[in-house]
């Protein structure tokens, strides 16, 4: 999917038959700071950030109540998540003296550690089930720690690299793009939401009111790219309670900002002082730039973040191969 927008060099993925692939487990490669030049390098970094970049245009000017193709493979992926949802509500939190943390996460994320490569292969052809290993363990790094039970914008990445690799050994498809954000990506906020407030889990790395948002960075890039060339929301309309309220069961951006307007008390400037500072951006387009910018400097290039990204055979650590 993100090869629509790269010149695919002969030798790459694309042109491997993914049943003759070696597929393999995916593992940390970047365990000190002078690692980071191999990601920004590799193979992983060119395909993960063509990714999102390829999504970011699919979803351009285009409401989440937009009409558009759902796939048999998009389908089995929102049941996978509603089976995700559902171990929540069987897993209610339990009595602790601490607030945050909620042990029973660990009881909920043990039952899919042991069930993911069962739920990644209701989503995988049988003539595919060699990747199913490779594929589950992005799965399973995306949805928090269960040691620290906290969540941050490297297990959402792990999302976004778990669909990157669905499309590389082709159960997802070039036309299923705008579905893989408005029906799939959606679907694992509301999971992902629902776990942050159940078991009250604590922002992994999170840079307090200097950070963009506490557990998330992906939706507010998509969901500005949605909101592009608008005809009357602007960027300072997402700090008005009524144009949230209004129209944020269409717009991924506003539906973020919703959700911390829910979980955090006090004026606005003073909690989420960056994306206040957003509000003040004259045009969509620019917000989307900056975005991208941002997510590249305060995310991709961090080391706290990437030191616990996986590479396997479909998101390789090996430099980018030259035609």
């Amino acid at each position: 999917m993100a090869e629509g927008e790269r010149q695919s060099p002969p030798d790459s993925l694309e042109d491997t038959p993914p049943a003759t692939q070696n597929f393999i487990i995916p593992k940390k490669e970047i365990h000190t700071v002078p690692d980071m030049g191999k990601w920004k390098r590799s193979q992983a970094y060119a395909d993960y950030i063509g990714f999102i970049l390829t999504l970011n245009e699919g979803v351009k000017g285009k409401k989440l109540t937009f009409e558009y193709r759902v796939s048999e493979a998009i389908e089995k992926l929102v049941s996978l998540l509603n089976t995700l949802d559902r171990w929540i509500d069987e897993t209610p939190p339990v009595d602790q003296p601490s607030r945050f943390g909620n042990k029973a996460y660990r009881t909920w994320y043990a039952k899919l550690d042991q069930e993911a490569e069962d739920l990644v292969a209701t989503v995988v052809p049988a003539h595919l089930a060699a990747a199913v290993p490779e594929v589950s363990v992005y799965l399973k790094e995306s949805v928090g720690n269960s040691t620290r039970i906290d969540y941050g914008t490297g297990h959402e990445a792990a999302f976004a690299a778990f669909l990157c690799c669905l499309c590389k050994i082709g159960v997802l498809r070039v036309d299923d793009q705008i579905a893989i954000v408005f029906k799939v990506f959606n679907r694992y906020l509301e999971v992902m939401r629902k776990l942050q407030k159940t078991y009250r889990m604590e922002p992994a790395g999170s840079q307090g009111v200097w950070g963009l948002d506490d557990f998330q960075f992906l939706p507010f890039i998509w969901g500005s790219s949605q909101l592009i060339d608008h005809p009357f929301l602007e960027p300072r309309h997402f700090v008005d309670e009524k144009a949230v309220n209004e129209n944020h069961k269409d717009y991924m951006f506003l539906e973020c900002i919703l959700f911390i307007t829910e979980m955090k008390t006090g004026p606005f400037a003073e909690h989420s002082n960056q994306l206040w500072n957003i509000s003040a951006v004259p045009s969509w387009s620019k917000v989307n730039q900056g975005l991208i910018r941002m997510y590249k400097a305060e995310c991709l290039e961090k080391f706290p973040v990437i030191q616990h990204f996986k590479f396997g055979s479909l998101l390789p650590i090996h430099p980018v191969s030259s035609c």
